[in-house]
């Protein structure tokens, strides 16, 4: 994960014009029952351009090298997931295949109604706590032998430090670098995942996590799916909680030991950092940047050093637990 992998992969999207009357041509050749529904850009998106079709599906176009692949997996796995999961997540309806037109795979998904966290606040902190703690809990059952590992993220701490000294170096901390420095070390200090590889989401950020009524109500994007440690979705308790709701989302979660939450604040520091890089690029007009990131970045650095030294998100040990896999 680095600002230039990001900035050539928008590079890519150049490439092909992706327009509304490209994507009708697409659904009149491949999907012709749905070429009359209305389709409508939606704004945002990083690996895919995503279309608004109709009123209860999305058009997903690749703007990425990568995104066919994040698809595929997609396609593969959310039908799989989103049974058992309780909050909307999509699911893959149908699927485009590369033509003279797109010479890439695409595919129709189902709409998650809300609007995605960097767009929009969080005020029921309490209610989005919990939702977010029984989405994880869910999620994080241990995954099957075949399902996707871990590529460019999903991995200990200690494996992305020099990634972390990366952003920790592009970005300004206000005086702050060594606070930052120490959450971090401390990430890469604590022990390593111990339990069986469970599923893991392993892009929540803002702009994955939808809201309605003040509260999580969906989650999106799971093309970063992947078998893991749940550390790097738990960092989600400080990256999109607001202030104060990391205590009661641990307690709800109610599956993580000391050494998890010390990798999942490390990883928050991280996740924080990379959104401030991506805010200072989209302020400077550099491709793959995002102005609104800057803003949800700090935000959620500064909920990640409000409990440094003190482990305040962490809720008491549960007896006999000690790293073992969620199971719901």
């Amino acid at each position: 994960m680095t600002d230039s992998d990001s900035a050539s992969d928008a590079d890519s999207a150049a490439e092909i014009e992706i327009t509304a009357d490209l994507v009708r041509d697409l659904l009149r050749e491949q999907h012709p029952d749905l070429a009359e529904l209305a389709v409508r850009e939606v704004a945002g998106g990083w690996d895919n351009q995503q279309w608004r079709l109709g009123d209860e599906l999305a058009v997903r176009m690749p703007r990425t090298e990568r995104a066919p692949e994040l698809q595929r997996k997609e396609c593969r796995w959310l039908p799989h997931l989103a049974p058992r999961l309780p909050l909307p997540v999509p699911r893959p309806v149908r699927v485009g295949e590369p033509s003279a037109r797109f010479p890439k795979r695409w595919t129709i998904m189902t709409w998650v109604p809300g609007e995605p966290l960097d767009r929009t606040s969080i005020r029921r902190g309490d209610h989005a706590a919990d939702t977010l703690a029984y989405f994880l809990r869910a999620l994080h059952a241990p995954a099957p032998a075949e399902a996707p590992g871990v590529v460019d993220r999903g991995g200990h701490p200690g494996t992305y430090t020099e990634g972390f000294d990366h952003f920790f170096r592009s970005v300004d901390l206000g005086g702050r670098a060594d606070e930052v420095r120490a959450v971090w070390d401390d990430a890469v200090a604590a022990p390593v995942w111990e339990g069986p590889p469970v599923w893991v989401h392993g892009d929540l950020h803002p702009a994955n996590v939808v809201v309605s009524d003040g509260t999580v109500s969906g989650v999106i994007d799971f093309g970063d799916l992947f078998a893991g440690d749940p550390a790097w979705d738990l960092a989600a308790a400080w990256v999109v909680l607001p202030e104060g709701a990391a205590a009661r989302f641990f307690d709800a979660y109610a599956h993580a030991d000391r050494a998890t939450i010390r990798r999942a604040r490390g990883l928050a520091a991280l996740k924080s950092l990379f959104l401030m890089l991506m805010g200072h690029n989209g302020d400077r007009g550099l491709p793959g940047g995002k102005p609104a990131w800057g803003p949800a970045g700090r935000a959620a650095l500064d909920r990640v050093l409000s409990t440094h030294g003190r482990q305040g998100a962490a809720p008491r040990p549960r007896p006999g637990f000690s790293g073992r896999a969620a199971r719901t």
